[in-house]
């Protein structure tokens, strides 16, 4: 079976996670793709299979071959949930065979996937695309990954390359930041690792956003607007004003490459109250640590300047730059780019504005670099990955497992 005909499967699993539950995993719905994998694995061979009953995170070994037992175990790991910032229930996969590299109509909402706005569109002419139908996204993050990583189980326990111990594994809740929050590194068994989770195949990524949440709860005053004169505090009016202390053009639409950010996520309010969610990136340490520091004078100067309003900041860092792990572990990547060329694809190596579970791993004790999965535009409705880019991907994630084993053969 080839990695899309299982990802077409997967994809019309409802796993959407939920930053609003406080329990893991965050929707039951998780569940139901967690249970699949671990029939599948089992059907296929793999060996110790485990869907923890507690946290939803499903695991698997492949053996190694005889004469590589030697080589340190390599881990494989993809995140079964879909981001809950657009719909991933009832997902339609749509087939757009020999796609044309133009514009993408999809069939309902009036969606439409316009070359001109997706450069990377060219590049997938004469490919069969897959898209959702416009009315949720597609999914392919992650179960492209999930998808892909399976297919490899099929793929070595099939005999076609000789190989170390393989760890695999299936976790819950990524898109909100907690996939490894219950991850027993030890238990996995691995001693390096990938996650499986980018963009385009052939992308390693080794560098991520320092990471950190910020909310400020504002009370204002609130009084009668006829006699609010030097009384009234209207707490929507604080929360912009404190929003124009942080630097205008250091948010997302104004920002790239290694370029960090204030993010605001979401603004509620009334007269009387009102609530803030941002997220603080940087990639430099230095300068994430600076900008917690604006965050926290920005408050402090709302405070100061309404002190019958009640201004309260919680700041909370999310994960940090793998780089500072992986800096001893350079030949994940270097293994990676030559896995990408045997497989006919060029490597791309990029920072991700953004996180893996890989960051919180590698702090974690698994050093874990990010692969893509061929797709695009996560997150939306016009999500789309070609069925050649996912067999491509396959491909990478065997020439790699050979690599690893040769990197230890030979040493």
């Amino acid at each position: 079976m080839r990695a899309y005909e299982r990802f077409l499967k997967y994809a019309k699993i409802h796993t959407q996670s939920s930053e609003d539950t406080g329990v893991t995993p965050s929707t039951p719905v998780q569940w139901d793709l967690a249970r699949v994998l671990e029939e599948e694995l089992r059907d296929l061979g793999v060996q110790d299979v485990k869907l923890d009953e507690q946290w939803c995170i499903v695991t698997g070994r492949i053996p190694a071959t005889p004469g590589m037992e030697h080589v340190p175990a390599l881990g494989f790991l993809a995140h079964m949930d879909t981001a809950p910032a657009f719909s991933g229930e009832n997902v339609n996969p749509i087939l757009h065979e020999n796609y044309d590299g133009g514009d993408v109509a999809l069939p309902r909402e009036g969606r439409v996937i316009r070359a001109a706005e997706f450069p990377f569109l060219a590049g997938l002419k004469g490919k069969t695309l897959i898209t959702a139908d416009g009315t949720t996204l597609l999914g392919a993050d992650d179960k492209a990954g999930v998808a892909e990583i399976v297919t490899l189980c099929q793929r070595l326990l099939a005999g076609e390359i000789a190989h170390g111990p393989v760890c695999v594994a299936f976790t819950p809740d990524e898109e909100i930041g907690e996939g490894p929050n219950h991850f027993d590194v030890a238990a996995f068994g691995a001693k390096y690792g990938y996650t499986v989770d980018g963009g385009a195949a052939g992308s390693i990524e080794y560098e991520n956003f320092n990471a950190a949440s910020a909310k400020v709860e504002i009370t204002g005053v609130s009084v009668h607007p006829g006699s609010a004169k030097d009384i009234m505090i209207n707490a929507i009016l604080l929360a912009q004003e404190l929003n124009a202390l942080l630097p205008a053009q250091e948010t997302p639409a104004h920002t790239e490459g290694y370029e960090g950010f204030f993010h605001l996520d979401r603004l509620e309010g009334t007269t009387a109250s009102a609530h803030m969610d941002y997220i603080i990136r940087d990639h430099d340490r230095a300068k994430f640590e600076q900008r917690k520091t604006q965050m926290r004078q920005a408050v402090e100067a709302i405070q100061a300047k309404y002190p019958t309003a009640q201004v309260v900041l919680t700041m909370q860092d999310s994960y940090y730059n793998m780089k500072e792990k992986l800096a001893d572990c350079m030949f994940l990547i270097e293994n990676a780019k030559q896995a990408a060329q045997e497989a006919g694809v060029t490597p791309e190596v990029e920072p991700i504005r953004g996180g893996t579970d890989g960051a919180r791993l590698s702090f974690m004790g698994l050093p874990c670099p990010n692969l893509g999965t061929g797709g695009y535009n996560f997150h939306g409705p016009l999500e789309c990955v070609t069925v050649e880019d996912m067999d491509a991907v396959v491909d990478i994630l065997v020439r790699l497992t050979d690599i690893h084993g040769k990197t230890f053969t030979n040493c």
